[in-house]
């Protein structure tokens, strides 16, 4: 970057030759469109979601095991199966559940590895111990899971007339409709009781015709069957005979054989009684408004709220979240009257696609805001015309940077608009400095404004490129970045050090031909003359300012040590803060959300009904708070899994002793606390109610990063003789003196 000057005219060197370039060629004009078309291509290309994608190659392996003990299970399954994926290279965790009949085994890959590679190996590695499995194993199946299973949208259907078994024939109704939707994969109901043909045997009428249950079951497993009978040919014809025998109605049922008595056939509706209707309750799901919302919308709910069921809908790998929902959300509106009856209200409890939407939004609004906020400044410093050029050559730099992100295959999230709003303040240092100085060359009127602009710019982009280069070099470690926070920080690392560098670009093109164009007017139309001073385009208040400030500690050494200790200390006094726990450190900030999870396991072995008197006293709780909109309660079953549970593993909880409460709260700009400071007000009441029914609580926010298994893990071990009941004493006491340090 060395250049030579001579006395007759500006430096020459690369710099000055390519800014003369694009001085004299209109070069500048080209690269404006073609930044600007990039970047609305760009911006209307790129998908947009909430988080960053993470590739986390992981998978359950479920294997049965029926009649076997938890014991059982461990021994002979989960452990011989946990060594076995060990052995795949490349796996970082693998951590088991064992239970009666069944185990759990999670296998984990290194965040980065290929998935679909990682997924072959698992594969092949079970496929090729198939002669190792034990004779108690009746099966298995391999769930792989990934960050865009999670649903983006969540619709419940409640209602006051119809129940719960009603609602969830009108929501798979409603779902297989949703599902032709392009860019849908994954979908599922929620709740609410399934249909089924009830068949209840009358012992009496049994033994009166010489039959037994087991005889009444072998019947009807014999008859719910369809069988290839085989062919034959005729007139040169083949023609296939099957024997279609699938029960498809309660009558057909009704009018099956089941055996003979005194050589009179006995048909099923003479031993028992035949009901085509709900299915036994297994789990209960409802709705309930907060009193304050009901009131504000003129509602009169039972008091217990409503049966409801839940419609999940994830959308495909690498499409926009914020199309794919609006989508949904259109065609709903079509088929609203054509198989939603009157009665039957539908509630968008999750919509990822608004709140990636608004997030951008907000995001955009902030990072116009800030460049307004410099233009302004520097339409105060320096004038208009200037301030024009750094308000047109930053949104270049964005635009190419954008462009390059959706290249890179990096979504528009949260994570890429903070780095576009942290890179702003960098961004806008290369043309402010080539500003100020083309100003100063140009007023100063040495030289012609075409030469004075070249010898600004080669004076001070060295320094300038130096810069430029110290900034990507922070950042680039970003990308070394393990588990799983390196893929959802890997947006920032590349933005911002791309950001910069087409400000540098701009830098060496735009700017330059900008000054020139609208700052040439200003120069002196004569060249100052010998003994005259040269101007100085400075605001006589800014200089005035600069000296009032700078001026004491240059006449000072006193002045000067006293200001150096006075930055020390106060260097000192920000790590002390840190160090007296003063200021919280965290990864990253809590996030504003609005909503917010209880998820509540009571004792093994209790009652489903005891499980939903436990939640409705939640229900009555929450239905107090002023910032509730609704809950929707999970009875027996877990809700639809979101972006924290996918590596907790809340989807899998099924059963009469746990629950899952989504709690929606009113929108961040109407209430006045964050979501982590209503969780924090909330949780002494909640944890009351939990005690109160001997519940183990837990209240989950939504991860503001990627998602782990829990802020801090504990993991218990011990010898391979040791009792299983001994383990869970000690992790009973290690949670009695975790339990005892104070929330910080």
């Amino acid at each position: 970057m060395s250049h030579s000057q001579s006395p007759a005219g500006p430096p020459q060197g690369w710099v000055a030759r390519v800014v003369e370039t694009f001085l004299s060629a209109r070069y500048s004009i080209l690269f404006m469109i073609l930044a600007s078309l990039l970047g609305f291509w760009g911006v209307q290309a790129t998908p947009r979601e909430e988080e960053p994608q993470i590739v986390v190659p992981m998978a359950d392996v479920m294997v049965q095991a029926p009649g076997a003990s938890a014991q059982e299970v461990e021994k002979l399954v989960a452990t011989p199966l946990e060594r076995l994926l060990w052995q795949i290279d490349g796996v970082e965790h693998v951590y088991s559940m064992s239970r009666p009949g069944l185990a759990m085994v999670t296998v984990r890959f290194f965040v980065g590895q290929d998935r679909e590679r990682s997924l072959v190996k698992l594969y092949n590695k079970i496929s090729m111990s198939v002669d190792q499995v034990p004779g108690l194993v009746r099966g298995w199946v391999v769930k792989p899971m990934e960050i865009d299973d999670v649903p983006i949208l969540n619709l419940t259907l409640y209602s006051g007339r119809y129940d719960d078994h009603a609602l969830r024939r009108i929501g798979e109704e409603v779902l297989s409709r949703l599902a032709e939707v392009p860019d849908i994969s994954r979908t599922a109901v929620v709740g609410g009781r399934g249909r089924e043909v009830r068949v209840e045997l009358d012992p009496g009428r049994l033994a009166g015709v010489g039959l037994s249950p087991l005889a009444v079951r072998q019947a009807l497993v014999g008859a719910d069957q369809s069988v290839q009978a085989g062919q034959f040919s005729q007139a040169d014809r083949s023609i296939s005979l099957t024997s279609d025998g699938f029960l498809t109605s309660a009558a057909e049922v009704r009018h099956l054989v089941v055996g003979v008595y005194q050589g009179r056939p006995v048909y099923l509706r003479d031993v028992a009684e035949i009901r085509d209707g709900p299915a036994e309750a297994l789990s209960y799901t409802r709705l309930r408004h907060s009193q304050r919302y009901a009131a504000d919308h003129g509602l009169t709910e039972p008091p217990d709220g409503y049966p409801a069921v839940t419609l999940a809908l994830a959308k495909k790998k690498g499409t926009n979240a914020v199309t794919v929902a609006d989508n949904v959300l259109a065609r709903l509106e079509q088929i609203k009257a054509e198989i939603i009856p009157a009665g039957v209200e539908v509630a968008v409890t999750r919509n990822n696609g608004r709140t990636a939407q608004d997030k951008s939004d907000e995001l955009i609004h902030e990072l116009v805001f800030a460049v307004l906020t410099v233009v302004v400044l520097m339409a105060l410093t320096l004038g208009w015309r200037e301030a024009l050029i750094v308000a047109l050559s930053v949104p270049l730099s964005f635009a190419l940077a954008l462009f390059v992100n959706h290249l890179l295959g990096y979504t528009i999230n949260r994570v890429t608009m903070f780095a576009l709003i942290l890179s702003l303040g960098l961004v806008v240092d290369d043309p402010i400095i080539n500003v100020d100085n083309i100003q100063r060359h140009i007023l100063m009127g040495k030289l012609k404004p075409a030469q004075a602009t070249l010898a600004a710019v080669s004076e001070v982009l060295p320094p300038v490129i130096m810069s430029t280069l110290a900034i990507m070099v922070a950042f680039l470690p970003l990308f070394f970045i393990t588990g799983m926070m390196g893929p959802y920080m890997a947006p920032m690392a590349a933005n911002v050090p791309l950001t910069v560098g087409f400000s540098l670009v701009c830098s060496l093109t735009v700017v330059p031909w900008l000054c020139y164009l609208l700052l040439k007017g200003l120069a002196p139309k004569e060249g100052p003359t010998a003994g005259q001073a040269q101007h100085d385009p400075t605001p006589e208040w800014i200089r005035r300012g600069y000296r009032r400030v700078v001026e004491p500690f240059m006449a000072s050494r006193g002045r000067r040590w006293l200001l150096a200790g006075g930055i020390l200390l106060g260097l000192l006094g920000c790590v002390a803060l840190v160090a007296g726990r003063q200021v919280p450190v965290k990864m990253l900030p809590f996030d504003n959300k609005s909503e917010l999870q209880l998820v509540i396991d009571l004792p093994a072995g209790s009652t489903l009904e005891a499980t939903d008197r436990t939640v409705r006293d939640f229900e009555r709780y929450l239905a107090q708070v002023p910032e509730v909109t609704e809950t929707i309660s999970y009875s027996g079953l877990a809700s639809p899994m979101d972006f924290n549970g996918l590596v907790r593993h809340y989807y899998l909880r099924q059963g009469g002793n746990v629950a899952d409460i989504r709690i929606n709260l009113v929108p961040k700009e109407r209430r006045r606390q964050q979501s982590h400071e209503i969780a924090l007000r909330l949780r002494d009441g909640l944890t009351a109610i939990a005690a109160r029914h001997g519940a183990n609580l837990k209240i989950v926010e939504v991860a503001p990063g990627p998602p782990v298994l829990s802020t801090l893990v504990a993991e218990v071990y011990g010898p391979p003789d040791l009792a299983y009941g001994q383990l869970l004493d000690s992790a009973a006491g290690l949670r009695g003196v975790m339990a005892g340090q104070p929330l910080l």
